[in-house]
């Protein structure tokens, strides 16, 4: 409970105060010092949630995250800069409405995106200066909520990693709970209960101006085609808070299965719970749907499952058994995500040079080796790095036969004649001619001159 921390203390002035908070970096560097406002001379102890949240260092920094995590305009139309512009004159104004509890955020803009899997899946974007303001709430927020959370969730939050969340899951499946239930909510954050919510966020916290603008920003709706529809049911995935408001709701039925005595690992709204055997595994999985129907939540019955343990996707992951040794690897549906996007970026009409191909896929590809760098299967990055490589040497192939002959250009490269002859005299199709004798020649230290990044 965070009750001494917000309840009973004695806020700071509101109203006029809201002239002795700052306004951001720029709010960092767009918006000018002279429309700041000064910095509070109250102590933290003795400032409400509110005060804390939007103190000149706080908002700097919240401004700062912002700006890094860049992002579309919302409904307003107003981007990162335009947004810095706009807050010069109208933040003082803003600020006095926080503080004193009637600022009304904008209706969120809805973005439908597609999933890999065929399906689709809705974004609500806030506004550039309501994602301000819940970052700026969140760094107050989260120092105070996060250490309430249960120990077996890892999702978004500080100090924790999906790939922490991976580990954990190995060490349960290593200790003999090789059945696994997988649990998968149904549109979790289109369907996240307002009151329940609510009501879970105020036992924890006892500010009630946070309250009242956390329901303001639930409440805001959603403009489609321009028109807002309002909701009693929903947290948009777009905006810095509904993380943090994800695990205030979750965390009880976490807690429930700490009391069973059980296994779990919880990322978001992805949970899998470890057992020892299929019986256990229904018993479970009885028990966490009564769990979370008494959040209003119910299960996508497609992707939740009491199965073995491995095989099965987890976060990108699967474990997989080799001598009675559980070990991980990156699953195989990741891995035709990661090959459509290498197809895409690689596509041989697209008319760009094979070193601005390479400078695109570079970020990518270092992203996704970071993330998967967990994997315990060499022979599936040689086979990645090989693949890459045969991909882009059919991509020079077509280009040389464009510009500079093929026999010029391989010659250029150090191919002796006979090599250079025999590559360009070579009729089959670029895929299956950018093989054998090729690879002597645009070798894997010609294609690390490029800066390509290797897996193995």
């Amino acid at each position: 409970m965070l009750m001494r921390e917000t309840g009973s203390q004695k806020p700071a002035k509101r109203g006029g105060g809201c002239e002795e908070n700052a306004s951001g970096e720029a709010v960092s560097a767009s918006i000018s010092d002279e429309v700041n406002c000064p910095q509070n001379e109250t102590d933290n102890a003795g400032q409400g949630l509110l005060e804390r949240a939007f103190a000149r260092a706080n908002l700097k920094r919240a401004w700062k995250r912002v700006r890094a995590n860049k992002g579309a305009a919302g409904v307003d139309g107003l981007d990162i800069e335009q947004t810095a512009e706009h807050l010069q004159s109208r933040w003082p104004a803003i600020c006095e409405q926080l503080l004193s509890g009637v600022y009304r955020p904008s209706p969120v803009r809805r973005v439908v995106i597609p999933k890999p899997d065929g399906g689709e899946r809705e974004l609500g974007i806030p506004t550039v200066t309501d994602r301000l303001i819940q970052q700026a709430l969140l760094q107050v927020l989260q120092p105070l909520l996060d250490p309430t959370f249960s120990e077996h969730s890892y999702g978004f939050r500080p100090g924790r990693s999906a790939q922490d969340a991976v580990l954990a899951a190995q060490r349960h499946v290593s200790s003999g709970r090789k059945v696994v239930v997988d649990v998968d909510l149904e549109k979790f954050f289109d369907r996240v209960d307002h009151d329940i919510l609510i009501d879970r966020l105020r036992k924890r916290i006892a500010d009630r101006a946070v309250i009242r603008l956390i329901r303001a920003y639930l409440n805001a709706g959603t403009q489609i085609n321009g028109v807002v529809e309002k909701s009693r049911c929903g947290a948009p995935q777009g905006g810095p808070l509904s993380p943090l408001l994800a695990n205030v709701l979750l965390d009880e039925v976490d807690r429930e299965l700490e009391r069973r005595g059980h296994c779990f690992v919880r990322y978001a709204d992805d949970a899998n719970v470890y057992v020892r055997s299929q019986k256990a595994g229904q018993r479970v999985m009885a028990l966490l749907k009564r769990l979370y129907e008494k959040l209003h939540l119910s299960f996508n019955e497609s992707k939740s499952a009491v199965t073995s343990a491995f095989g099965r996707k987890f976060l990108g992951y699967e474990l997989w058994s080799r001598r009675n040794e559980v070990r991980r690897a990156v699953s195989y549906k990741a891995q035709k995500q990661f090959k459509q996007r290498i197809r895409w970026h690689t596509r041989r009409s697209c008319g760009r040079s094979l070193q601005q191909i390479v400078d695109d896929l570079r970020p990518y590809i270092l992203g996704w080796k970071a993330y998967f760098g967990l994997s315990q299967t060499p022979t599936v990055w040689r086979e990645l790095d090989e693949w890459i490589r045969h991909r882009l040497r059919a991509i020079q192939l077509k280009q040389w036969k464009r510009g500079t002959t093929t026999y010029q250009a391989l010659r250029a490269l150090g191919a002796s004649v006979e090599v250079a002859k025999k590559i360009a005299g070579n009729a089959r199709r670029w895929w299956n001619n950018s093989r054998y004798e090729l690879n002597r020649v645009l070798t894997i230290a010609w294609f690390d001159s490029l800066g390509l990044p290797r897996f193995s």
